[in-house]
């Protein structure tokens, strides 16, 4: 017979939730549901038009509205300001505590091993659990004290940034990126501008035939190093979905720098003319 565990109550450690969202209607509800066991659970929303809002308020959420959208990093240090707790656990909409995480959680609260802790995410895309394709065990850092960390204020791609000794869970996140294709394809387009934006700021520069190689190359690290073909056509169609997020960033670069260089011409000829 195996032993039973005993979870500890979380007496005397305060965990805070923090969620940032639009337009989650579809998510937040489960999302909020897995996390329960929290002390407190904040929204920072950036102007959800469905009723995620709501949604979040109803389940006993601290709801913020905020007026602009500053990017991924720097939204998710508001919500991590709002946070009263000792630990911070930083979850997306669209991802779920399992039982498993949850209890493992508040059993490593209970006398903690370090001060931040790494989670691994099993995503889910067209029905199938992605367990290649880079995708698994995509592991982040989404549990510290709330002392010991911040994310990083970049637009995409943020994470925390921590000095601290930093464990790994056992348990997993649930993670529900896509709905369908559609989504899929408007997300690519928002990333691919806002990344092709950082790196244009960064100085970086790229050609058609950089942007022809990048993508090309996804592919083949997607499908092929990282084994996508064991995914079966879902690991098909996110080498190629991967492929073309590679190809619209860096012609979005390359549009950037022509756009840049057409104003410089003109400049130019105008201070000739003069």
């Amino acid at each position: 017979m195996s032993p039973v565990v005993t979870i500890e109550p979380l007496s005397q450690i305060m965990l805070s939730v923090i969620i940032i969202t639009k337009n989650e209607s579809a998510h937040i509800a489960d999302c909020i549901a897995s996390v329960s066991f929290a002390d407190e659970i904040i929204v920072v929303d950036s102007g959800s038009t469905d009723d995620t809002r709501d949604i979040a308020a109803a389940l006993g959420a601290k709801v913020t509205l905020t007026p602009d959208w500053p990017g991924f990093g720097q939204q998710k240090n508001r919500a991590l300001d709002l946070a009263q707790g000792t630990w911070v656990l930083s979850i997306d909409a669209d991802e779920r505590v399992t039982p498993e995480l949850a209890a493992e959680i508040q059993r490593e609260l209970t006398q903690a091993r370090a001060a931040a802790y790494k989670i691994s995410r099993l995503s889910n895309f067209g029905g199938r659990w992605i367990r290649h394709c880079g995708w698994w065990p995509d592991q982040v850092l989404r549990l510290f004290r709330r002392d010991s960390g911040r994310f990083k204020d970049v637009a995409v791609h943020e994470s925390v940034e921590t000095t601290a000794t930093v464990a790994t869970l056992k348990s997993h996140f649930l993670h529900y990126p896509y709905a369908d294709l559609e989504s899929f394809i408007a997300k690519i387009n928002h990333y691919s501008s806002e990344a092709a934006q950082m790196m244009y700021a960064r100085g970086k520069r790229t050609s058609l035939l950089g942007a022809i190689g990048h993508s090309v190359w996804t592919f083949v690290r997607i499908y092929l190093m990282r084994r996508g073909f064991m995914d079966g056509k879902q690991g098909f169609i996110l080498a190629a979905m991967g492929a073309a997020g590679s190809f619209f960033r860096y012609n979005k670069l390359l549009w950037l720098q022509n756009q840049d260089s057409s104003v410089a011409s003109s400049t130019a000829g105008r201070k000739a003319d003069t």
